[in-house]
């Protein structure tokens, strides 16, 4: 049978005909709707290859969870969370990260991100941050390091590290292995404001300061930490717990013992800062120090211009005073 010819047009562009030409009236049909599936929630990772895909696939409010294990190799994150889905990369202290050389974990613009438990181990650093705002490090471990333990830098605003562990760190060389180094020396271009370091422990074994707060950052806090100075060597300058040549930094609550000379100094390395430093209830051991000062709290750049507050509820215990500048009550 012959096919019945079709008229020039339809009625109407939603009716078609039937096999015996009766019109029907169909929906308009448009291509199917690709579905996008939402990240998952929760990754699961077991293997240095899955963790390096997680982080290269990161999507904001997903969580990356790391199996107990040993994963070798340097790990870098790129893509930012927000401040309403950041990221989380969690283990145990058993989820080790173990690098030969390099950095162990390098967050490299990746904001709002959660760092939490694990182990970082090996390598040139261990935890850094470049331009990584919001970076939240919470009850990890860092140790056996040739450099820094944690470095917070280019301008990596409102981060914090607390419930920590840090030592065994300058094992390259003396004097360069600070447990916490903020910003960046000989540069006032590195605006790593507002980062907080707190409860934290920090030591044996630190080859440099425990805490390096440099030029150019601003506005943070140290409190609530326990140093250990038996790493220093009082070689390129490393002679105090913590040495603070940025601005307006609060300095509380921390308990340090075993330095070589001072417990906290405060430095000008470029004009107009190191200044602001206020200090209030530390507690300072300098039992066994053998420097020239032995003080709790050295400020090498007081004046009028450059003020530093210390209160008389910081406290010490050997050494050869509190300060050398007028305490505040």
């Amino acid at each position: 049978m012959r096919t019945p010819a079709l008229p020039h047009a339809l009625p109407h562009p939603f009716l078609t005909l039937s096999a015996t030409g009766a019109l029907l009236a169909v929906g308009c049909l448009l291509p199917a709707a690709t579905a996008t599936a939402a990240p998952a929630a929760t990754v699961e990772v077991t293997t240095a290859k899955e963790l390096k895909a997680a982080l290269t696939a990161a999507a904001p409010g997903q969580t990356i969870h790391l199996a107990d294990g040993t994963y070798t190799g340097n790990f870098k994150a790129y893509t930012p969370g927000t401040a309403d889905a950041p990221i989380t990369l969690t283990g145990s202290s058993a989820a080790i990260l173990s690098s030969s050389g390099g950095y162990g974990l390098y967050l490299d613009g990746a904001s709002y991100w959660n760092v939490d438990g694990l182990t970082v181990t090996g390598g040139q650093k261990g935890i850094v941050t470049d331009t990584a705002d919001h970076v939240v490090i919470d009850s990890v471990t860092v140790h056996d390091l040739q450099m820094e333990g944690v470095h917070f830098r280019t301008s990596s605003t409102d981060d914090v590290i607390r419930n920590s562990r840090i030592y065994n760190t300058g094992l390259q060389r003396p004097g360069y292995g600070e447990g916490v180094y903020v910003g960046t020396a000989n540069t006032l271009d590195d605006k790593s404001d507002r980062v907080q370091i707190l409860d934290n422990v920090i030591g044996p074994n630190v080859g440099a300061e425990n805490i390096d707060l440099k030029e150019g950052t601003t506005g943070g806090v140290v409190s609530g930490n326990t140093f250990d100075g038996s790493g220093l060597s009082m070689t390129n300058y490393d002679d105090s717990w913590v040495d603070v040549k940025g601005n307006d930094y609060t300095i509380t609550g921390n308990h340090g013992s075993r330095t070589i000379n001072d417990g906290y100094q405060t430095h000008t390395q470029q004009p107009g800062w190191g200044c602001g430093t206020v200090f209030r209830a530390n507690d300072s051991d300098l039992t066994g120090s053998t420097g020239a000062n032995q003080l709790a709290i050295d400020v090498t750049n007081a004046s009028a211009d450059c003020p530093t507050t210390v209160y008389g509820s910081n406290t010490v215990t050997g050494g050869k005073g509190l300060t050398n500048i007028a305490v505040t009550p």
